[in-house]
């Protein structure tokens, strides 16, 4: 059942991406009077699930679940009509009208992914504003796992800076050391300030275990409930109380909660002394220990009690300028993950994924405000994807059609024809690479 909403949710997503950048290419032809011959979502070789004709267009739904596309007569597209560009010219063609606008037709898509981030952003700001964990917030440190001790960081560090640049946001400087390929880390252990050196191919091999989890905030261990008659209870502890130590052994953390289990298990039908804090106040309680080894309590952190968390509204007005910036922001971020693709010595290009890997990132319970905050991600990612200048994508066309207004003559029709070929073969190739990684990660590795 989870498999099934994750993918519910990803083909909800991507039709609304796709209907949203094939009417910004389909909208800027009607503008100009451009004859718009198809208008599909999903594609439809041999078949189509659905269609109806309306004027000159044919709008329908295929059943090749890979994207879509709109089919503007006189262009030379994935479709490769070689038939129609053998004709004559006409007027209502793509290739009679003027390169000015030829470019406006090709660069719609990209701008209406964009827009529609900006306009996800602006609602969900105004809506729901923002919270976030400032960094220096974390004031107990952080807690790492062997990833996080391999890259030279401890139990308790506190990260000031990422090569220099302080992060404000804590959860983002896992992002922030790998986008930014960081080779320094500013800390303080222990009350002195000490520069953790990123070790070589360490980046690699975190990008390719995909735990961003590798850093996070050290939490207090706090009681968070009760059994039915419980002997903690009786004893006098209260929810919230912080634990620090059983008989002499500290907790403290979680990070150091093993001592927990192995102190109260050693005094089975016994007691033990329990040290806990209480609103600033240290307090010793002697509890006794059941047969089976236990108190009675369960234990839980609570981030809201522990660290003072940002919290941001926006008016409908404020929220306009604070989704164009974060837009911009998402992406200035996602330029810098493709970035990545290229440097030799993280090898992001193994982690690259496909429609399992995107897939992945919904939840698995139907959550419409994560929803829209992956399609806002997604529309940004398409329209990146899209302005790249390669042949097949928006951004060949727009290359092409740029040399154009610059040399004031257009490539070949013949030239075009076998960039478009070029083109499609290197899309291919980067599909079966992401796919290909997805099958790999997640039915052999």
């Amino acid at each position: 059942m989870d498999i099934l909403i994750k993918i519910l949710q990803l083909l909800l997503s991507l039709s609304i991406l796709v209907i949203i950048h094939e009417f910004g290419h389909f909208a800027a032809a009607k503008l100009f009077k451009t004859k718009v011959e198809k208008f599909y979502l999903f594609f439809n070789p041999w078949f189509s699930i659905f269609k109806f004709k309306k004027g000159d267009t044919e709008y329908g739904i295929g059943w090749l679940p890979l994207g879509g596309y709109v089919k503007i007569a006189g262009m030379i597209d994935e479709s490769m009509d070689k038939e129609q560009m053998s004709q004559e010219p006409q007027p209502w063609e793509f290739r009679s009208k003027p390169a000015w606008q030829r470019l406006i037709i090709m660069l719609g898509g990209v701008i209406m992914n964009v827009v529609l981030a900006i306009v996800i952003y602006i609602v969900m700001m105004a809506a729901f504003g923002e919270q976030y964990l400032p960094t220096s917030s974390v004031k107990y440190g952080i807690q790492v796992d062997s990833l996080g001790r391999e890259m030279g960081l401890q139990n308790g560090d506190k990260i000031l800076s990422v090569d220099g640049v302080e992060v404000e946001n804590f959860l983002k400087i896992p992002a922030q050391i790998i986008m930014e390929q960081a080779r320094t880390v500013q800390i303080e252990r222990n009350g002195e300030y000490a520069d953790v050196h990123i070790p070589s191919g360490f980046l690699s091999k975190l990008i390719k275990s995909e735990n961003v989890g590798f850093i996070v905030p050290r939490m207090p261990v706090r009681i968070s409930g009760f059994a039915k008659e419980s002997l903690a209870e009786k004893a006098g502890l209260k929810a919230n109380d912080w634990i620090l130590a059983i008989n002499g052994k500290e907790i403290t953390y979680f990070d150091r909660f093993g001592n927990f289990a192995d102190s109260v298990k050693a005094h089975t039908n016994d007691k033990v002394e329990v040290l806990v804090d209480r609103e600033g106040q240290q307090m010793n309680f002697l509890v006794d220990v059941s047969a089976e080894g236990l108190l009675g309590i369960s234990v839980g952190v609570d981030p809201e009690h522990d660290f003072v968390w940002n919290s941001k509204k926006y008016s409908m007005i404020a929220a306009v300028p604070a989704g164009f910036v974060k837009a911009q922001d998402g992406i200035t971020n996602y330029l810098k993950q493709l970035k990545l693709l290229f440097a030799p010595e993280v090898q992001a290009y193994k982690s690259v994924g496909g429609f399992m890997r995107i897939g992945s990132i919904f939840p698995a319970t139907w959550d419409w405000i994560r929803f829209w905050e992956l399609t806002a991600f997604l529309s940004i990612m398409l329209a990146v994807l899209n302005i790249l200048p390669i042949p097949a994508l928006d951004g060949g066309h727009v290359l092409f059609l740029l040399y154009e207004l610059i040399a004031r003559r257009a490539p070949s029709e013949k030239f075009l024809e076998y960039a478009q070929i070029v083109g499609m073969i290197l899309l291919f190739g980067l599909l079966i690479l992401a796919n290909g990684n997805d099958i790999y990660h997640y039915f052999i590795k």
